[in-house]
């Protein structure tokens, strides 16, 4: 699966953790930063990382900052981006089975590299199942398109 990876200096480190974790799996990832010793706006790695995902470069993405957050609101500015904060592994399968979500969001701060890679195998292993979330997901689509029109 192609995954986008970003973060803001809070995130750095847990960045790289799961960058290895995703590639030792087979991933093929695209990082949008920050790299060590840089410091960034997490709303212009946020924006770049979604962008990307809306424009079909990637099936998915992960992003990180000191709380998971900022990331979050930042990501879902990008028209048709849904981004899910999530700090459980619950969270994370139910943002893609429930809610198609694209990208998932991680505070650094908040949560452990070791749970971190679990809520990410979590979310890039569930698929959209569509059902009773299906007209839900569409309604968020209709209110989007209504928004930005």
């Amino acid at each position: 699966m192609k995954v986008a990876v970003g973060c803001d200096e809070a995130g750095y480190a847990l960045k790289e953790e799961l960058k290895s974790h995703l590639a030792a799996q087979g991933h093929e990832i695209t990082d949008y930063g920050v790299g060590p010793d840089e410091t960034a706006l997490y709303p212009d790695i946020a924006f770049a990382v979604a962008t990307g995902v809306a424009g079909g470069e990637h099936e998915r993405a992960i992003l990180i900052c000191g709380t998971g957050i900022g990331v979050c609101i930042s990501a879902n500015k990008v028209r048709g981006i849904r981004a899910a904060q999530a700090h459980d592994t619950y969270s994370a399968e139910r943002a893609q089975k429930s809610n198609n979500a694209q990208i998932i969001c991680i505070g650094a701060r908040v949560i452990g590299q070791e749970l971190a890679k679990s809520i990410v195998d979590a979310f890039i292993g569930s698929c959209f199942e569509g059902g009773k979330s299906a007209p839900k997901v569409e309604r968020i689509s209709e209110y989007e398109a209504r928004a930005t029109a």
